[in-house]
């Protein structure tokens, strides 16, 4: 229950949970003494980059991949009228079978004020598949603004670096309050608001249909985090994330966290695009000696590559511990 709390606070937009020392167990209790009496040195850090590397990309190319694949089958099955995946992201038929991306369905029931039988089984059926891949999996794994986010981050990364521009970070809870915005825009309008200007389906409908104006839209939002702000749409408007973010909190799939093994450098929370998830990778702040990573994480997996002493990875199952 307590992890469930947690996710929902974090997705919500609350900072991480501090950790009080009567809730700590004794086992990461002892984690922590150790650590303190006994500080990792630069030579053993060398060490451990000199063994692991910072080249692995496993996680990432299996998530590139099944990202292409997914949106390249919508294309595919347009351009052939092979009738395998049809329709978008937003709303799409598998095999003739009716599938409704979740956040679309609830603005469209907000906005038309009633369910259509199609519609509830299309949600029926993406909702279990996401409660099984759990987190904010789409984002990472399908989304492909996210997949274009991710390249045009490098390039922000690189001019701030060089000090061209400056990273300008907002309150994480306005991403709560866009989502109760568009919720309300799409009940008192009876027009789904945020399908309109969402780069997810701006980007999908394109690739499938043809280029159109709309993609001006999402040109203007690349600049934005390119020259202003760090992956501001996913990270401070975007309610697909939260609506997904939810429903994951249940999966079973999750990665999983070893205070024994981490060494603290913090490589992951660099690379993570939602660093708070990772907040019990810095010393001293994790409570159990191993932990799951909260809901808002998007499963991306890079954190998992990058970690030089396999603190965390992805596991199977309600509490199974690291080795």
């Amino acid at each position: 229950m307590g992890y469930i709390i947690e996710s929902l606070r974090q997705i919500a937009g609350a900072e991480p949970s501090r950790p009080e020392k009567d809730r700590i167990s004794a086992r990461a209790l002892e984690v922590h003494l150790h650590k303190k009496a006994n500080p990792f040195s630069k030579a053993e850090f060398e060490e451990i980059y000199a063994v692991h590397g910072k080249g692995r990309t496993k996680w990432r190319n299996r998530r590139w991949a099944t990202l292409l694949a997914v949106n390249l089958l919508f294309v595919v099955s347009y351009f052939f009228d092979i009738q395998i995946l049809e329709g978008a992201l937003t709303a799409s038929r598998f095999v003739g079978f009716h599938m409704a991306d979740l956040n679309s369905a609830l603005q469209v029931m907000l906005a038309y004020k009633h369910l259509v039988l199609n519609l509830v089984i299309g949600t029926v059926t993406v909702f279990i598949i996401w409660v099984l891949l759990g987190g904010r999996t789409f984002c990472a794994w399908v989304c492909p603004y996210h997949l274009i986010s991710e390249l045009t981050e490098k390039l922000h990364l690189w001019l701030t670096e060089r000090k061209l521009v400056s990273d300008h970070r907002f309150d994480r809870r306005a991403r709560t309050l866009f989502y109760l915005l568009f919720a309300l825009l799409a009940l008192g309008t009876g027009y789904t608001v945020f399908e309109t200007i969402s780069p997810t389906g701006i980007l999908s409908r394109a690739l499938i249909y043809g280029p159109g104006i709309a993609l001006l839209w999402v040109g203007l939002v690349l600049l934005i985090e390119i020259f202003y702000s760090r992956r501001a749409w996913c990270r401070y408007v975007c309610p697909i994330g939260v609506t997904y973010g939810v429903v994951g909190t249940l999966s079973p799939i999750r990665v999983k966290y070893n205070v024994k093994h981490c060494h603290h450098e913090g490589d992951c929370r660099k690379v993570c695009l939602v660093p708070h998830v990772l907040s019990m990778t810095i010393k001293g702040r994790a409570t159990n000696f191993d932990m799951d990573i909260g809901a808002d994480c998007t499963r991306c997996g890079m954190c998992v590559d990058i970690c030089p002493t396999d603190s965390l990875d992805f596991v199977l199952g309600y509490g199974k511990k690291s080795q």
